[in-house]
């Protein structure tokens, strides 16, 4: 009797697992949400715009119900009829960065998102969410998804925009689909841009760990075709007519580059299967950003391209945060140290368990000392995030915090590792 009640009690508890398989809620097609985010520093709102199918769903099939990481904010997507939580994703989002800034206060705008869901088989109830640093919700939005409605978008069936694969391990399903975006590079271009999205491509899987998990990956270049060559900068007054509507001097920060024009984005990858972006931005001007779960972009013809784009991929892949920091604490708000930061390669030590205290060697000095790096690859140095005090970050440097640096430390390889594996396995 004890051993089928052990039995019942097991079979109880795999039950929710076993109703996590996608093909139980979802089918191979993607549901492209576009959101509007809106508001200012007191006041924010997030409104549906369009609602669109892609012919094939490129991402994650297991831990549908798990989050990758916190993010600044989440997405939730429930059975209707049930309430049954059936995917779960997290992101970070430019407004809510632009939120910290001094128009912010005195400035209402509106910036377009855009996230990839798989195509619910029912009638869903998707939740998004946005939180501020101290893990506040800013805003949130419930909206139901009915999967036969005839206004949803039927995208990327025709007018494929022109593209070649730099690499292929696998099938969608199995592997992460990584897409990079030409901008500012004219149809004569196009060969420049090859070559540079290879450079890219070799760039990221020289670093570890992407290269010992380079069969996780599926690369492809996107040749979308700019009217102007070149890329737009505000301060030298040069406007560039390109597909998304990059620029340099994103929030008054002249090396800053960035896109609002999401839906350009997405719109020039339809009918590609694709997961993470690389943007590659035609100037030889220095810059780039990179955004967790949206997009990296990146000037490609600058010196310190190969390690910038890597960079800023850490960013935007694994939600890896700044590891360099301000001696005059010029950004100390930026971060709350009394909580702790989600992005797994920075710490505030309030919950330092959740970090990389288990790498941690035995009587290390915290802080530890800078004179003492080469005895202790991985501690707890003191200032990242861009706050000399306060925040911590594992090791001296890391390609998070210097270009010059060769490699991630061993807290971001850890993390990067993590991240890559919740995809594919």
């Amino acid at each position: 009797m004890k051993t089928i009640v052990s039995t019942l009690i097991c079979f109880l508890i795999l039950m929710p697992l076993q109703a996590q398989e996608f093909s139980d809620y979802f089918i191979d097609k993607t549901l492209r949400v576009d959101y509007l985010f809106t508001g200012n520093a007191s006041q924010q709102s997030i409104c549906v715009d369009e609602l669109s199918s892609l012919p094939t769903w490129a991402g994650r099939k297991r831990h549908l119900s798990e989050l990758p990481l916190q993010g600044n904010g989440q997405i939730v997507m429930r059975d209707a009829t049930s309430g049954t939580i059936i995917y779960k994703t997290s992101f970070s989002s430019l407004f809510q960065e632009w939120l910290s800034t001094d128009e912010a206060q005195n400035a209402t705008k509106g910036f377009e998102n855009t996230f990839l869901l798989p195509y619910p088989k029912q009638p869903v109830e998707v939740e998004i969410t946005l939180l501020d640093p101290r893990r506040n919700i800013q805003a949130r939005l419930t909206h139901r998804v009915d999967p036969a409605d005839i206004l949803i978008h039927t995208k990327g069936i025709s007018h494929i925009t022109p593209h070649k694969y730099l690499q292929k391990n696998g099938a969608p399903a199995q592997c992460i689909d990584v897409a990079i975006l030409a901008e500012g590079y004219t149809a004569d271009e196009m060969e420049t841009f090859y070559k540079d999205a290879a450079i890219a491509c070799e760039s990221l899987f020289a670093h570890e760990p992407f290269g010992s998990m380079k069969k996780q990956f599926n690369i492809v270049a996107v040749a979308s075709p700019s009217a102007d060559s070149g890329v737009s900068i505000p301060r030298l007054n040069e406007w560039k007519h390109t597909p998304f509507s990059s620029h340099f001097s994103t929030f008054y920060s002249d090396r800053y580059l960035t896109t609002s024009r999401l839906k350009a984005v997405h719109d020039a990858l339809a009918g590609i299967p694709y997961e993470h972006i690389i943007i590659l931005a035609n100037t030889e001007e220095y810059g780039g950003g990179g955004i967790y779960n949206s997009y990296t972009l990146t000037t490609a013809h600058h010196p310190d391209f190969r390690p910038v784009v890597v960079h800023e991929f850490g960013h935007s892949f694994a939600g890896l945060a700044d590891e360099y920091f301000y001696d005059d604490d010029v950004m100390t708000d930026t971060y709350p140290t009394d909580i702790e930061p989600w992005e797994q390669n920075v710490s505030t030590r309030i919950n330092f368990a959740s970090k990389w205290q288990d790498m941690l060697p035995e009587n290390l000095p915290i802080p530890t000392p800078v004179k003492d790096c080469g005895q202790y690859p991985v501690g707890v140095y003191e200032g990242a995030a861009y706050s000399a005090k306060g925040i911590y970050r594992g090791s001296y440097d890391c390609r998070m915090r210097t270009n010059e640096y060769p490699e991630f430390c061993p807290i971001c390889q850890r993390a990067i590792q993590r991240l890559i594996d919740f995809y594919t396995k």
